[in-house]
């Protein structure tokens, strides 16, 4: 079971928030990819795109923060944050 939380965060406070749980029998990438997904839409903002430094970040803390890199459009928040609650 894969347990994500995500946060939008603007001016350091936390505007949205959201969880997602994926126990699907499917490799943990493809649990991540659905969970953030998920919470991309109960936000209603854009899926962002991984850069090289968010998955090194993720490897290691569990969490990482999107920003405006990682969009295509522009964003009205400063950062997207993703954490692992429970795997």
């Amino acid at each position: 079971m894969l347990r994500i939380w995500g946060k939008v965060i603007k001016n350091n406070k936390i505007i949205m928030h959201e969880e997602a749980i994926n126990n699907e029998n499917i490799s943990y990438q493809e649990q991540l990819k659905k969970c953030i997904t998920e919470i991309a839409q109960k936000l209603d903002i854009q899926k962002p795109y991984w850069l090289p430094h968010n998955l090194e970040e993720f490897n290691k803390l569990k969490k990482t923060i999107f920003t405006q890199d990682n969009f295509i459009e522009e964003i009205d928040f400063d950062k997207f944050e993703i954490v692992v609650l429970e795997e």
